[in-house]
């Protein structure tokens, strides 16, 4: 494999503030001149020969094999049966898994079925791959001709049929790609991805080949499928969502060597609207949907590690530190309502649909990738960050269940999926990603061993010979033991410890003497002839420290070591649909926060503010772990000076709203149960209520509308003229819908973005013909063809007002 090109400055990484402001490593007693040196790139150690001791991470591990029992795999095998002509032997569970995108789940489900049993020796999990393998293998053969899948196509009409469906109308020419769905289907080519990935990782994992047949078979087909197709027809088909199955038929290609499948990934699935701008070094990512592309540049990794070729590298690399360093939050994860915001705008977008779970799933993927190029602790800089305040906040310690959205706005609390009835793709990755804590820890390169996290774990290194054990209570505590406990006689190699970026400085000691070590690229690196016994101690001060996000430093995050911290506003209570939280968000006034940060008696990383919040003080604990709690992660921060004027402001708009409302005939709180029943609200086609910024709203698919009654007049009084007034995030793009008023269209609105980062209102003035002589009249939200409605984040009725003029 040719030497990826990239060139990571930890400096350069840390230097942005929301990973890192105090990037400076001390060597404290670390001594320079062992004589080591950093290898050029590095390998995991294999999953099977790391073992994880009591921590969180086991807790998590364990909770989650006992879910992915609970599974039955015959339930996710109901389509495959059903579409192969085959008996089905179980029933269809809910969410995702009885809409188009079937079958999504038994990919996810084999991939952590086969990383639990690497990580935990399982018998369970292979005795259920070798059972799921030979029915795929049923399946395909009953279709005949390589064609194997559990996704659905709803036509027309509303029919939901088999997928397969659509493949002859592509072959053909007539091709509908809108972002997520394809002529009827929801995302089949990220669909079969997962199926690939779950075959791909029972081989890996469990030595299952039986696996790779069913995909020659199936990539086959799909190549059958485009063999028709010129380049734009084929990247129109890409502008739907297909996962990383340009990852997929590069690893086939590995396995197979059949040129086939390079071709498949290199020249099929190579989306030029997105990997071009990357390739070139423009972040064009604003507006796009995120998970929809991170796997792509995963796929471009995997191919420059085949075929050594630069632009791949240059791309992915390219692509990550665009995302953690300009479209990313504290706690590693990145989008807004699934999107990219644009770049330095993570404090415009702190809201209750932050952090895609699948995102950083993709994304501590990608960083895997990178690091084994170009081992430099940088890359784990964040890889930890990610890992601890996304990935082990993301699933419930007790329930297993996992989050969606991992909110960020102030007073919002996580919400969870149901075993069997809410499948989303973030609960399947979330099986994945806690099937396998212990991938990460430990790294090799000849003989160099890396510990790139501190968690409590035992490791075989098989090329050594050596087993360890790694003791600790980090983060809460920041000492870390790692013992050597089984060598045969003495060796001599490297132990590579990582000291992260936010260390303003610490200690190695050997057996309890100062080590003889070398700090490279965020490490500490300690050659010497090793026996059995033999103790790495480190030692590093977990200090408070704020971040604040690129492009203002009016907000601030808390951290402790690798720690993010967060205010607990009180107990999430039972979910509600849409609920918005009344409270009022915390901020922090002083010249120096650090100092009114008090550590609370008796608990560890547990912290109150002292005279600094408003409107009151405030407690601070781990984010990862207020599972059931309201929480505020950013504060905005002013000097007292700065707070007087805020508080004047805040008068101000208050007095403004209570004019308007004296002039209002109605309002119209859409999205909310009650007013739409007062309003007679209905809809049509696909109509829906969101949430967003602690605002509700409604909107209005392709094909779908809503209506409803407004008031126009007031006490039994007609007003004269009035002025419809409707609420929207100026942040939407490529919306186009019709307002009509008792039938009659009164406007065309096009929503361009043009408000970015606030909420705006547009006044359309209302014909007097329309509402003279009635007391209500009835409003209608409307998509133009193949576009969307809104959302609408309220709808009011008024006067003008008597200072106003004509």
């Amino acid at each position: 494999m040719t030497q990826s090109p990239l060139n990571l400055s930890r400096r350069s990484l840390l230097s942005s503030a929301a990973f890192g402001a105090m990037a400076a490593t001390v060597p404290g007693l670390v001594h320079a001149n062992s004589g080591a040196v950093l290898p050029a790139k590095a390998a995991s150690l294999p999953l099977k020969d790391v073992r994880l001791l009591p921590s969180p991470f086991l807790n998590a591990i364990e909770v989650n094999q006992r879910y992915l029992m609970a599974l039955e795999p015959d339930r996710l095998l109901h389509n495959y049966h059903k579409f192969a002509g085959l008996p089905v032997k179980g029933e269809i569970y809910g969410g995702w898994e009885s809409d188009t995108i079937a079958g999504e789940a038994l990919g996810h489900y084999l991939s952590a079925l086969s990383l639990m049993y690497a990580q935990t020796g399982h018998a369970e999990c292979v005795t259920r791959i070798i059972y799921i393998i030979d029915e795929l293998a049923k399946c395909q053969a009953a279709h005949g001709d390589g064609y194997v899948a559990g996704f659905m196509r709803k036509r027309k009409d509303g029919t939901v049929v088999d997928g397969k469906e659509i493949f002859p109308e592509i072959m053909a020419g007539d091709i509908r790609s809108m972002g997520f769905d394809l002529n009827g289907c929801w995302v089949p080519f990220y669909n079969w991805h997962k199926l690939y990935a779950g075959l791909m990782d029972a081989q890996t994992y469990t030595g299952n080949d039986k696996g790779i047949a069913i995909l020659i078979g199936l990539s086959g087909y799909i190549e059958k499928v485009f063999a028709p197709l010129s380049e734009a027809q084929i990247q129109t088909v890409l502008d739907c969502e297909f996962g990383g199955i340009n990852e997929s038929f590069a690893e086939l290609y590995s396995r197979t060597q059949d040129p086939r499948w390079l071709k498949m990934a290199q020249v099929t699935f190579y989306h030029k609207k997105v990997m071009a701008p990357l390739t070139e070094g423009r972040d064009e990512l604003a507006n796009l949907h995120a998970n929809t592309q991170v796997p792509k540049l995963i796929g471009l990794a995997r191919l420059h590690e085949i075929t050594g070729e630069l632009g791949y590298a240059k791309a992915s690399g390219y692509f990550w530190e665009r995302v953690v360093k300009h479209h990313s939050y504290v706690i590693g994860g990145n989008a807004d309502r699934e999107h990219f915001f644009e770049p330095d705008n993570a404090a415009g977008h702190i809201t209750e649909q932050t952090c895609e779970s699948c995102n950083t799933y993709n994304m501590l993927k990608l960083t895997r990738h990178l690091y084994s190029w170009s081992p430099d602790g940088a890359w784990f800089d964040y890889y930890e960050r990610a890992h601890l305040n996304h990935m082990l906040a993301h699933q419930h310690p007790e329930t297993g269940m996992f989050t969606y959205m991992m909110p960020l706005m102030s007073g919002t609390a996580r919400r969870y999926s149901t075993p069997f009835e809410t499948f989303t793709c973030c609960l399947l990755s979330g099986t994945e990603t806690h099937s396998k804590h212990g991938e990460s820890i430990y790294w090799q390169q000849d003989d160099t061993l890396f510990v790139n996290l501190y968690i409590p774990s035992t490791a075989a290194w098989t090329a050594q010979k050596a087993d360890f054990e790694l003791t600790t209570q980090y983060p809460y505590e920041g000492q870390v033991a790692l013992k050597l406990k089984r060598l045969n006689g003495t060796r001599t190699f490297t132990v590579a410890m990582r000291i992260p970026g936010w260390a303003r400085s610490h200690t190695v000691l050997v057996n309890g003497k100062p080590a003889l070590a070398t700090t490279q690229k965020g490490y500490a690196l300690i050659r010497r002839k090793w026996r059995a016994g033999d103790v790495v101690t480190l030692d590093l001060p977990l200090e408070l420290r704020l971040e604040t996000p690129p492009g203002t430093d009016k907000v601030v995050s808390i951290l402790r070591g690798p720690m993010v911290l967060a205010a607990d506003l009180g107990e999430a209570g039972p979910p509600t649909r849409g609920e918005v939280w009344e409270g009022t968000p915390p901020v922090l006034v002083g010249a120096d926060i650090l100092a009114g940060l008090k550590p609370v008696a008796g608990e560890n990383a547990i912290y109150r503010t002292q005279g600094l919040g408003r409107p009151g003080d405030v407690t601070l604990k781990p984010f990862y772990a207020q599972y059931e709690r309201r929480i505020a992660v950013y504060f905005n921060r002013y000097t007292d000076a700065e707070w007087v004027v805020a508080q004047a402001e805040v008068k101000a708009e208050q007095a403004r709203l209570k004019a308007l409302a004296e002039r209002s005939m109605d309002v119209m709180y859409l999205g909310e149960m009650q007013p739409e029943r007062d309003h007679n609200l209905t809809t049509g086609g696909a109509s829906y209520p969101v949430t967003y910024r602690g605002r509700k709203g409604r909107d209005a698919r392709t094909d779908g509308f809503f209506e409803f009654d407004m008031a126009v007049t007031k006490d039994g009084k007609e007003a004269g003229p009035l002025t419809l007034q409707a609420t929207y995030w100026g942040s939407e793009v490529n919306k186009s819908f019709y307002i009509s008023i008792e039938g009659v269209r009164i406007a065309h609105q096009l929503l361009t973005g043009t408000k970015p980062g606030e909420f705006f209102d547009i006044d359309y003035g209302v014909p007097i013909e329309l509402t003279r002589g009635k007391s209500k009249v009835r409003i209608r939200f409307e998509p133009a063809a193949m576009s969307r409605c809104g959302p609408v984040f309220g709808v009011r009725m008024f006067t003008a007002d008597k200072g106003d003029k004509a």
